[in-house]
């Protein structure tokens, strides 16, 4: 049993986050489709890694894509067999997996070996983004020389 959450309440009272909560509606309508089984590790502070099985497709046959922070990894199979099946066991079903990229992480490549595509990203904060260290200076620079033109008479 599937429980739908109405995100309406939240709309009305907050501004700027509807990306958040269009992610959130989009992930509670996804289909619970778990085909190819994937696994997505954080390697780093800054790097990470989705592994997908995709046995018996061939690199001509997968295709990965970016476009608007949305990573989409296409799998289509190529019909090559001569006899008939007695048993089909092996899953060569098309497919297309999608994954929200959060802001600045990039795809820096992908693999294909042993049925298993590796796909690793990597967060690259721009400069401006990057925390910096500001230097204290020292007591002569916050205080300038002062000279007295008049002198105070005491009464």
């Amino acid at each position: 049993m599937r429980t739908v959450l109405d995100f309406s309440p939240l709309h009305r009272s907050s501004i700027g986050f509807e990306r958040v909560f269009g992610l959130l509606e989009a992930a509670q309508a996804q289909q619970s489709d778990n085909w190819p089984p994937f696994d997505t590790m954080r390697l780093s502070e800054d790097r990470y890694q989705i592994t997908m099985a995709v046995a018996g497709f061939k690199r001509d046959e997968i295709d990965i894509s970016v476009q608007d922070n949305l990573l989409s990894i296409k799998g289509e199979r190529q019909s090559d067999a001569e006899g008939e099946y007695l048993h089909r066991g092996i899953a060569c079903r098309p497919f297309v997996r999608r994954f929200e990229l959060a802001e600045h992480v990039q795809v820096c490549d992908a693999q294909l070996a042993d049925g298993l595509l590796t796909i690793n990203l990597k967060r690259e904060l721009p400069e401006a983004m990057k925390p910096r260290r500001i230097e204290i200076g020292t007591s002569d620079i916050a205080r300038p020389n002062v000279r007295q033109i008049e002198q105070q008479v005491a009464a």
